[in-house]
């Protein structure tokens, strides 16, 4: 039996009697698909939201759609207790949709837990950003294929990937593990089958200085770590700047995402390091 769910987020912000600001959020859920919490660990201005999926995984003919609005002078965190999880199909994909728009004003950090395409998946997963001038957005994927250290490679199945910020920044990738040549050749994935993506988008062009400056920052905060050889820093577009890994394990590529995060918030936004307390469970 397939799966069919539906969860939508809206977050707004109002002032609090002392006039501080407080993000709070409304959602509406069709199926398994859950806002677990919603958390305050910075205070009321920033609101943590941990999503869940009870039945633990995405099957052939299962879909979720997500949808977030995030309204001006909001500020949401988005994450998840545990990894994304596409299985084995016999025929139809497993479908994960995201839809995100942010007004003016509003701040976005959409940071779930790894996708793992389990061996014989046929995973689409797709995740598209509309920002209005003056807003601004985090946001990761961690996708690793197969289950190496179970002895479990990733031999069959595929995943199409798309992750787009409208007007600005648009990847799109068809991975078969039948393509030997792009998952080990040198100029593929060289092997190194769990692939991460940090981005940090905004909703009009930033000035230049301000561009070069958080490359640097971004460069700074992964130039010592163990994966630094396979971490790329680029800008594709005035509204966006992305970093890149390879990892043969989801563990390194998701530490070196988080560093290069905190970094970004402090650079960005200046904000302090406080990590969702989901991840430390």
């Amino acid at each position: 039996m397939a799966w069919h769910a539906q969860l939508s987020l809206h977050y707004h912000s109002a002032p609090l009697a002392d006039g501080a600001p407080r993000t709070t959020v409304q959602f509406v859920h069709d199926g398994p698909l859950r806002l677990l919490q919603s958390l305050y660990p910075e205070g009321p201005a920033v609101c943590h939201s941990v999503l869940v999926h009870p039945p633990g995984g995405i099957v052939g003919g299962d879909t979720l759609n997500i949808t977030v609005q995030v309204d001006p002078g909001a500020h949401a965190l988005v994450t998840t207790p545990g990894a994304t999880r596409f299985y084995k199909s016999t025929g139809e994909a497993g479908t994960q949709q995201v839809k995100v728009q942010l007004h003016s004003g509003a701040r976005l950090e959409w940071l779930p837990l790894e996708t793992i395409c389990y061996n014989g998946c046929h995973a689409i997963n797709s995740a598209v950003f509309d920002l209005a001038p003056g807003a601004e957005m985090m946001g990761w994927d961690v996708t690793a294929l197969g289950l190496p250290e179970a002895e479990q490679p990733f031999v069959r199945g595929s995943l199409q990937q798309h992750i787009e910020v409208k007007g600005a920044w648009l990847e799109r990738a068809l991975i078969d593990a039948a393509d030997t040549r792009l998952l080990h050749s040198p100029l593929g994935l060289a092997g190194k089958l769990c692939m991460g993506t940090l981005f940090f988008a905004t909703g009009q062009a930033m000035p230049r200085e301000r561009r070069e400056q958080l490359l640097e920052v971004l460069r700074g905060a992964v130039a010592n770590h163990a994966l630094a050889a396979s971490i790329g820093v680029t800008a594709p577009n005035p509204r966006v700047i992305a970093v890149r890994a390879l990892s043969p394990r989801t563990e390194a590529c998701t530490d070196a995402l988080r560093s290069a995060w905190l970094a970004l918030r402090q650079a960005a936004w200046q904000m302090g390091s406080t990590s969702p307390r989901i991840w430390a469970m």
